[in-house]
């Protein structure tokens, strides 16, 4: 199992001065090699950066934008090889839909006694950046702006969150949830209009029935159940109590999962248990799959959740690995906060010095033909990032973030659930009651690291709210 990061696709829209065509003839061609020989080896680990050349006239960037479009990238990379005025780029940067990202950037690293006529021609782009972004704001078009050199230390950090935050919207906006059963009667955080969720994310989303969840688990192929099975004992520390009758069942409905995501091409998924046990022909609960296609990259929303799932998964995207999670409890003793769900998170975040245990729930949550087991996963300890996504007031989408620490804590024997425990940066009572003012819901996301950063540009590309608490 593994989660690929994305691989950003980037159009380079870079810019010169019609007027140096005939009073600096080769000056074009010069920072085109400059472009060449160190801009994008530098912008090549961090995404396919297309590059067919600087432009000077306003057709041409018409065209140009037109054709990084139908390439389908994921943003825009401005850059002003000289000085160009404004209005050669700013029509086509009003109709585009593509994040925009200008890079104050030059081939200069000092301006010292050397300094003379040839290099202020190759090295004043910065004012063009000024002119472009003033009519940019001017024109209510969004931007995002980064001051950097290629021999800066971290001369590609804003670039690199820009194009993955920009993928990232990219694929949610075309983003397939699904939904198995039906969502917790009364759960209200996550309720939604769904139309409203294509409209704005663009996400879309389609019933799964449980009918199909049964006769697919019933219908798996015995050599895919038994590998499956194989892969359990060798990957878990499977209870003693544990039977092959339960691993078997709990490899049919993975497998019958798999088979769903697989075929109706879906980014995430939720289910609401209460809908497996209204068929008393479920073999069992998919606590283990969801567990594992988190680990693959597939988001999960408890309960229904479609919000959940897409939050879980755009989190995902943006800082891999994630997972779907829910604040259960408050440990005031220890200034931190029990995580936990029925059955449900990313195996691949599990803490590393341990093989997860693969235990029976002791009691059924809904009738099923055999027992339901789950993985009992608690996280690697280190720097983490809890997002939920939300509606707030006025249908406004939004994000609410706060920095963590995973503690080094767990798995406790007497649970069978997973679970793990995230300390706050200051004290758990001031970041609950901002959580809940914030309109932190109940359902969210946690990822290792620190994503607040990309979670800002997710918000502005998104026109989503971003509270941080």
């Amino acid at each position: 199992m593994a989660c690929e990061p994305i691989r950003p696709k980037v159009g380079l829209l870079a810019l010169t001065l019609d007027f140096y065509e005939t009073t600096a003839p080769t000056l074009r061609t010069e920072r085109e090699d400059w472009v060449r020989r160190d801009v994008l080896p530098a912008l090549e680990p961090l995404a396919d950066v297309s590059f067919p050349g600087a432009l000077f006239r306003r057709q041409d960037v018409d065209a140009r934008v037109a054709e990084f479009e139908a390439e389908g990238v994921d943003a825009l990379l401005v850059m002003l090889l000289s000085y160009a005025p404004s209005q050669i780029a700013l029509p086509a940067l009003k109709r585009t839909r593509l994040p925009i990202i200008v890079w104050n950037t030059q081939e200069l690293w000092a301006v010292d006694e050397t300094y003379d006529g040839p290099k202020l021609s190759a090295n004043h782009g910065v004012h063009g950046t000024q002119d472009l972004c003033n009519v940019l704001l001017r024109g209510g078009v969004p931007f995002h702006y980064v001051t950097s050199h290629v021999r800066d230390a971290d001369a590609t950090a804003g670039l690199a969150d820009f194009f993955v935050v920009a993928a990232s919207v990219a694929r949610l906006r075309c983003a397939r949830l699904g939904l198995l059963g039906y969502p917790f009667p009364g759960m209200g955080d996550f309720a939604l209009d769904t139309t409203n969720m294509a409209a704005t994310l663009g996400c879309e989303w389609l019933v799964l029935p449980i009918d199909d969840y049964i006769a697919r688990a019933a219908a798996a192929d015995p050599a895919d159940v038994a590998a499956l099975v194989g892969e359990y004992q060798q990957s878990y520390a499977v209870a003693e109590d544990v039977t092959p009758a339960d691993l078997e069942a709990t490899a049919r409905v993975e497998l019958a999962v798999r088979g769903m995501v697989a075929d109706h091409g879906l980014a995430a998924m939720t289910y609401q248990f209460l809908a497996f046990g209204d068929d008393e022909r479920t073999p069992t609960l998919p606590f283990v799959a969801a567990s594992r296609l988190l680990a693959d990259g597939i988001g999960f929303g408890g309960e229904g959740d479609l919000i959940g799932a897409a939050g879980s998964t755009f989190l995902n995207w943006l800082c891999p690995p994630a997972s779907f999670s829910e604040i259960f409890t408050t440990d005031f003793g220890g200034n931190s906060l029990l995580m936990s769900h029925m059955g449900e998170a990313n195996v691949a975040m599990a803490r590393a010095d341990r093989k997860v245990p693969l235990v029976a729930r002791p009691k059924p949550i809904v009738p099923t033909q055999e027992r339901q087991l789950a993985l009992v996963s608690s996280f690697e300890p280190g720097p983490a990032t809890l997002c939920a996504l939300t509606l707030g007031p006025g249908g406004r989408w939004r994000f609410v973030a706060s920095a963590m620490t995973v503690a080094d804590f767990g798995p406790l024997p007497s649970l069978s659930s997973p679970h793990f425990k995230l300390v706050p940066s200051g004290d758990v009572r001031d970041f609950l009651t901002a959580y809940a003012t914030a309109g932190g819901p109940h359902h969210n996301a946690v990822c290792f690291g620190d994503a607040r950063a990309r979670l800002q540009i997710a918000a502005r590309l998104l026109d989503a709210d971003y509270c941080e608490v």
